[in-house]
């Protein structure tokens, strides 16, 4: 294997991680949208499932890049998902989460810097201030939690889930041709 060969294997090595990372996000932010929203927490449900949809962009691009440096995308989330969590959990555990991750992507950014790739580098890079935005988010909402409790997840309750977006789906669009 040459050394151009190697220092991009590398490159896709920390890309497919990341890619798992995120599958695992999504799985676990869908889940704890539908519970949010079973409980009728739809405010917090519908920004649940906006930064699930942002992990859905996040493991696009790692993908997209992978395929471009000739790799196979993973499919395989990198943990199954927590469920089952109380509401009070929930916040935290994604802050921590998050907070994982932005450490971890950080390495992977100078893996890719190390290697060369400043494409993938640039990827990381923006993916961690949507990371931080995620954290930011989490961190807030678990120290409202814990600081007002019960008032706040009243306030809250009866929520609109609503998030505004429109269905952009194949069938939706059109494309998916027909009869």
């Amino acid at each position: 294997m040459s050394d151009k060969e190697s220092r991009r294997k590398n490159v896709i090595e920390v890309l497919n991680k990341a890619r798992a990372m995120e599958l695992q996000a999504i799985h676990q932010y869908m889940n704890q949208h539908y519970n949010l929203d079973d409980k009728d927490y739809g405010e917090l449900a519908a920004k649940m499932k906006l930064i699930a949809i942002d992990e859905m962009r996040h493991a696009e691009a790692f993908a997209e890049r992978v395929k471009e440096l000739g790799g196979e995308p993973t499919t395989e989330p990198a943990a199954r998902p927590e469920k089952g969590q109380k509401v009070e959990a929930m916040f935290p555990f994604d802050a921590e989460l998050e907070d994982d991750t932005i450490d971890i992507y950080n390495q992977f950014l100078l893996v890719c810097r190390e290697n060369g790739d400043s494409v993938s580098m640039k990827i990381f890079e923006q993916i961690i201030e949507d990371e931080q935005a995620h954290f930011n988010y989490f961190d807030a909402i678990a120290n409202h939690i814990e600081d007002l409790g019960a008032t706040y997840l009243a306030r809250m309750a009866g929520t609109s889930s609503a998030t505004g977006l429109q269905p952009q789906g194949f069938v939706i669009t059109g494309k998916g041709g027909g009869a």
